[in-house]
């Protein structure tokens, strides 16, 4: 094959036509044979020449230049693609390092290997073009639903004809029962796409929250408008879902919106989900009222939030429990995804039970610390004391409200609580300092001896000690582990320190220790806040 002007148009028109079976750019056709022309000339000339090949887009005709760079003397390595500044000067009036030396050289013959190989340069091109085109297509259609037809299905997973491409709906993204044959058409939700050496990996969805989302958005046209807002989903595929919807139009009732006359709307729905059962629920900005909705069908008579633990206890009547747990727990479990906390579901016995048992603890710690009878223990109780704490250090007004209760029983009351917490601090101590707790944890402020005696069963015994824990070793917390929530005991956990209480502490120990400036610290928290700010 040789570059001649008999074919110097054919050129052209075979990039045109590559270009538009493959839908990419001609002219990334025509950079693929400029490519491969070049290197067939190199082959022809020296691997070591800079040879470039430019076809003119309107002729087709191919012009081969070398090209030699001028660099420094010292810097001369390639004696066919570089020379000197002295070199050059025969070719250059004034060269610098940098310049350019352009030669036309004459078109080459292409034997059958070197148009073979201009042949796989040229495809390999054409491929990444096409690769190329096909991710920036489809990287911005992540997160809508597209339609497709099924190609094959290859070990569970199935392949998706979805017009310039192939997507892929793997198995544990599909609807459990649904079955698939060649050339079945098939909705999804693009759930990400991937740019990968193989090419662009689109990988589809039927089990994402957010397709039943994108379905509703589809089915009700107050979502698509902005009118009614999806605030969140939680499915069991091909089961059970709740979604949780707000209306910001007073007239538009958002439940009501979704269902749809005669249940059209939500019904369309389901029925592209295989018959999944919808719950639809009003969102609510105050988590009780959110959750209560959430659990229906089931009645519910009381909530009780833990909002550091991310925790919620609900107390339903004693025949509502089945219902509220749902079959396997499906009821329960997707109230507790939708809402996003972890809910214990108890009946209105069970609570009643424990309720008496904290009673009779708290009546026994009065009797056994005051020496006080039950019936003086429970009235303290049943006013709302909890600790010995709350009666030693509470304001004397509030003992005087107890039946039978005067200033100087009152007194009393609040000088035995005293002298039993301060000999439980005394024991605590003398403990603390057995298991070897240094003067320097003991004199720290913020910790009670009761603190102290816990951190040194733990193995803290000095400042230094203190100032390495983790604010979540204080306090405890929570932690994901395969899905399920998993609590973190605190050292002082039991003392009630909140997480934001055992940063400060630990903090302090740092300052104090000289291991953090609190100038450095406070100007890094003003650059936080003004973020935030900027931000919002």
């Amino acid at each position: 094959m040789a570059i001649t002007s008999a074919n110097q148009l054919e050129l052209l028109q075979t990039a045109e036509a590559v270009a538009r079976e493959k839908m990419i750019d001609p002219d990334l056709v025509v950079q693929a044979m400029e490519e491969s022309l070049a290197r067939a000339a190199k082959s022809r000339y020296g691997s070591e020449m800079d040879i470039r090949v430019h076809i003119d887009r309107k002729t087709g005709r191919a012009a081969f230049t070398r090209v030699r760079t001028v660099v420094a003397d010292d810097e001369l390595e390639n004696y066919q693609a570089e020379l000197t500044v002295e070199q050059a000067k025969q070719y250059l009036d004034d060269p610098k390092v940098g310049d350019e030396i352009r030669d036309e050289v004459p078109p080459v013959e292409m034997g059958r290997i070197a148009a073979q190989s201009a042949k796989q340069v040229i495809l390999q091109k054409v491929r990444e073009a096409e690769r190329d085109r096909q991710y920036e297509e489809f990287k911005d259609r992540v997160g809508t639903i597209i339609n497709g037809v099924v190609k094959r299905e290859e070990y569970g997973n199935v392949i998706v004809d979805v017009g310039r491409g192939e997507a892929i709906l793997r198995r544990n993204e599909k609807i459990g029962r649904e079955s698939y044959r060649p050339n079945d058409r098939i909705r999804c939700y693009i759930k990400d796409v991937r740019r990968e050496a193989r090419g662009p990996q689109i990988f589809l969805s039927r089990t994402a929250p957010e397709f039943m989302a994108e379905l509703f958005k589809m089915e009700v046209p107050e979502i698509y408008d902005g009118i009614i807002e999806i605030k969140a989903v939680a499915r069991d595929p091909g089961s059970r879902a709740k979604i949780g919807v707000i209306s910001y139009d007073n007239s538009i009732d958002p439940v009501g919106a979704c269902v749809g006359m005669r249940g059209s709307r939500v019904q369309a729905v389901v029925n592209e989900l295989q018959g999944e059962k919808i719950d639809i629920i009003p969102w609510n900005e105050d988590q009780a009222t959110f959750l209560v909705n959430a659990l229906q069908p089931a009645e519910v008579t009381k909530v009780v939030i833990d909002e550091e633990a991310n925790r919620i206890e609900v107390v339903v009547p004693d025949e509502q429990l089945s219902l509220a747990i749902g079959r396997r727990g499906q009821n329960v479990r997707l109230a507790s995804q939708l809402t996003g906390l972890d809910i214990d579901i108890m009946t209105e016995a069970e609570e009643s039970a424990r309720r008496q048992a904290e009673f009779e603890e708290r009546t026994k710690l009065f009797m056994d610390t005051l020496d006080l009878d039950e019936f003086f223990a429970q009235l303290l109780v049943a006013e709302g004391f909890t600790s010995l704490e709350e009666v030693a250090y509470v304001d004397v007004d509030e003992l005087l409200v107890i039946d039978g209760v005067d200033e100087d029983t009152a007194s009393e009351l609040q000088a035995r609580a005293r002298d039993h917490l301060d000999e439980m601090n005394r024991k605590a101590l003398e403990h603390a300092r057995e298991l070897g707790v240094e003067d320097s944890l003991v004199d720290f402020e913020g910790l009670t001896p009761q603190m102290i005696e816990a951190l040194a069963e733990d193995g803290v015994k000095t400042l230094e000690d203190f100032a390495t824990c983790a604010d979540w070793e204080l306090a405890g917390g929570w932690t994901t582990v395969d899905g399920e929530r998993v609590k973190d005991e605190g050292v002082l956990e039991k003392f009630d320190v909140s997480l934001e209480e055992a940063q400060n502490l630990v903090m302090t120990a740092r300052i104090q220790l000289g291991w953090v400036d609190p100038e450095e610290l406070e100007a890094g928290e003003a650059e936080e806040g003004d973020d935030e700010e900027a931000g919002a």
